[in-house]
């Protein structure tokens, strides 16, 4: 989720992207008697001087926000234990994952020495999270009771970055987003079972329940790819057209349909996983990121870089955008709970300056 140049521990990182936006406000002139101007919208225009897109806004009111310890550097990734209510947050700037009670509205712990952390993911099933020491080139496997690690660190590609989990075989999956690999590792030995090529960086990987399968972006390559989880080779792509750097994935089980988020062009892709095309194209904010869907409420959020979130609903398989705006800056990283359909943001910096969790519902 950030450039995949090396990192200094200690330093703030640099996200993949920072295109330059300018908010502007259009007034217009009401001619009658008496002048008036009235507040008609925000229209954004990238760095290039090319997308234009107005804003919208979200159907979300505000919940509360949760101090997060630390100084105020870059977060990455969160995963969300629904049933226990512990978030799981990647602080990458201050190499520690830090998990909080979003019920009880609190820091639990903070888990130190996590290299860089990039992707971290909870497998309730197995009481473990799973985290990407990226400044490391390895995964960690922490208890989800105690935090404490389990075993050695697993060696992955270069620049591990998002995870997935294929609960058929119990495997985690590291996506080496320079190493342009993926790394399979066995959930009860912690070792390494195999490495899959994709010839070009990647992005995002998910598991696919219908097919048994695992879905990939291939940003090197625009591509949506299949990995056969068996066989631990790729049995087909998918040219995204319209896509520029394909890096954000989400699924949707229930219809069939992936959404991949291209950061390069602003831009949601829908994919038909039955019929293998492209069905769907939405605008959303500048560099879009991590991507949520929420299957119950037919939901999908895409948290951008930024710091703009967009709200898309599905309807017989279309989306229709029905809330876009800037929500705060480093907002590009959101994890949603599918039982309350509230939305959590980690953000480096919030009203007093300093790192908070906002937590949201819709409206």
């Amino acid at each position: 989720m950030t450039s995949p140049e090396k990192e200094d521990d200690n330093a703030a990182p640099r996200p993949r992207r920072r295109p330059r936006w300018v908010l502007i406000a259009v007034i217009v002139a009401v001619v009658g008697l008496a002048a008036a101007t009235i507040l008609v919208g925000v229209r954004v225009i990238d760095g290039t001087g090319g997308q234009q897109f107005s804003s919208m806004a979200l159907p979300l009111r505000t919940v509360g926000e949760v101090p997060l310890p630390g100084e105020g550097s870059r977060f990455d990734y969160a995963s969300l234990d629904a049933v226990k209510g512990l978030l799981f947050v990647a602080h990458l700037g201050a190499s520690e994952v830090i998990e909080v009670d979003v019920r009880a509205h609190r820091v639990v712990r903070t888990i130190p020495h996590v290299a860089q952390v990039h992707g971290v993911l909870v497998v309730p099933a197995l009481h473990r999270v799973y985290a990407t020491a990226t400044g490391a080139n390895s995964m960690i496997t922490l208890d989800e009771d105690t935090g404490a690690q389990i075993g050695q660190p697993t060696p992955t590609g270069d620049y591990p970055d998002g995870l997935a989990f294929d609960p058929s075989r119990g495997a985690v999956w590291t996506t080496n987003e320079t190493g342009g690999s993926e790394t399979v590792i066995d959930t009860r030995t912690g070792a390494v079972r195999g490495t899959v090529d994709l010839g070009a960086e990647v992005g995002n990987i998910v598991y696919d329940p219908n097919a048994d399968r695992m879905l990939v972006a291939v940003q090197g390559r625009n591509e949506l790819a299949v990995i056969d989880p068996v066989m631990l080779m790729v049995t087909n792509t998918l040219p995204l057209s319209g896509c520029d750097h394909a890096h954000g994935l989400a699924l949707d089980p229930g219809n069939g349909l992936a959404f991949v988020g291209c950061d390069g062009n602003a831009t949601v892709l829908t994919v038909d996983l039955t019929s293998w095309h492209v069905t769907g194209t939405n605008t959303v904010g500048n560099g879009p990121d991590v991507l949520a869907f929420d299957e119950s409420a037919h939901r999908l959020y895409v948290a951008a870089e930024s710091g703009w979130v967009t709200l898309l609903d599905l309807n017989n398989r279309r989306f229709t955008v029905v809330g876009s705006d800037h929500l705060a800056d480093g907002a590009h990283v959101v994890a949603v709970d599918p039982d309350t359909h509230h939305s959590y943001y980690p953000i480096p910096a919030g009203d007093g300056g300093h790192p908070v969790l906002l937590e949201r519902q819709p409206t």
